[in-house]
């Protein structure tokens, strides 16, 4: 059974959508507090966080320690990840993707941490199939950035993550919030 804290423990259907079915070494880039950790299924046999902040870093040791899979939280750039190739089974990326400055950079180290047929697993902003709405993104997102620690609603994470040499497996697209998102998984081709 998994500790939890509250609320936080009972995973939203994104998350639940984002991690089911997860197994083997996971390595979660842009951990954020770590709350996503009380989600992973028991399959999970370990999980690596990356988190660039220093704040959020130690937010997410409080629930590394509440965690029943063996879990280690890690200082790193998105672009440059700590870690050895083809040394996990899944890369789980939430909300990082449209926030990271080199977005092609940070596919590519996706792609040298996972093993051959590993998974990457994103839950992202992503820009809008509608004209207007896209136009629209493209307007607000120098703001936006600025104040949504450099967020980019227009881009288009799917194509990225296509050009970067993923398969894409599963793909969930809804607005939440007036913004448009997507869930999916594909695999390293």
């Amino acid at each position: 059974m998994r500790i939890g804290r509250g609320d936080d423990c009972r995973p939203t259907w994104q998350r639940d959508r984002l991690l089911r079915a997860l197994g083997g070494t996971v390595l979660e880039i842009g951990a954020g507090d770590g709350v996503k950790l009380t989600c992973y299924p028991a399959e999970v046999d370990e999980i690596v966080l990356v988190e660039p902040d220093p704040f959020l870093r130690a937010t997410a040791r409080i629930a590394s320690a509440a965690c029943a899979t063996p879990s280690r939280i890690l200082d790193g750039d998105p672009a440059r990840l700590p870690v050895p190739d083809a040394s996990y089974d899944a890369v789980v990326c939430s909300l990082i993707l449209c926030c990271t400055p080199q977005l092609e950079t940070t596919l590519a180290e996706v792609r040298r941490v996972l093993r051959r047929g590993g998974e990457l697993r994103f839950y992202e902003h992503q820009r809008s199939d509608l004209t207007a709405v896209a136009l629209a993104q493209s307007v607000v997102t120098p703001l936006w950035s600025r104040v949504s620690g450099g967020c980019h609603l227009s881009r288009d994470i799917v194509t990225a993550i296509r050009r970067a040499g993923f398969i894409v497996e599963r793909l969930d697209r809804f607005t939440f919030c007036h913004v448009t998102h997507t869930i999916g998984a594909a695999r390293r081709a």
